[in-house]
């Protein structure tokens, strides 16, 4: 199901989000990642944690697993929107080209597989 990072992977997937944002392409939002699990074009999904109501982003864990997609949760959905390079709290980001994060999210799927 939905990986829970410890403290320096989720500091990783942040870095790997803002490194995607700059050199490659995000969507962001439960349903923008929905859309790209379902096409299978996602690389990695990030969701947060502290999503009101949780029902919002249940299905993002299972989808991913479903399609092998690595998933995992962070604690701030304030933070994630920050790593996406926007102004609000946002609940789910997927990266869809990696760009020059592409050795970060293998260190991460790496760890989450340990």
């Amino acid at each position: 199901m939905v990986y829970e990072a410890p403290k320096e992977l989720v500091d990783k997937v942040y870095e790997a989000i803002e490194v995607a944002k700059a050199t490659g392409k995000l969507r962001k939002g439960t349903n923008e990642a929905t859309k790209v699990i379902e096409k299978g074009t996602a690389k990695l999904i990030a969701v947060a944690k502290d999503v009101n109501p949780p029902e919002i982003t249940m299905h993002i864990p299972l989808l991913a697993e479903e399609k092998g997609i690595p998933c995992v949760q962070v604690p701030s959905k304030e933070e994630l929107g920050v790593a996406a390079g926007i102004d609000v709290p946002t609940s789910c980001v997927a990266i869809v080209q990696e760009g020059d994060s592409k050795q970060l999210i293998k260190e991460i799927v790496e760890k989450m597989r340990k």
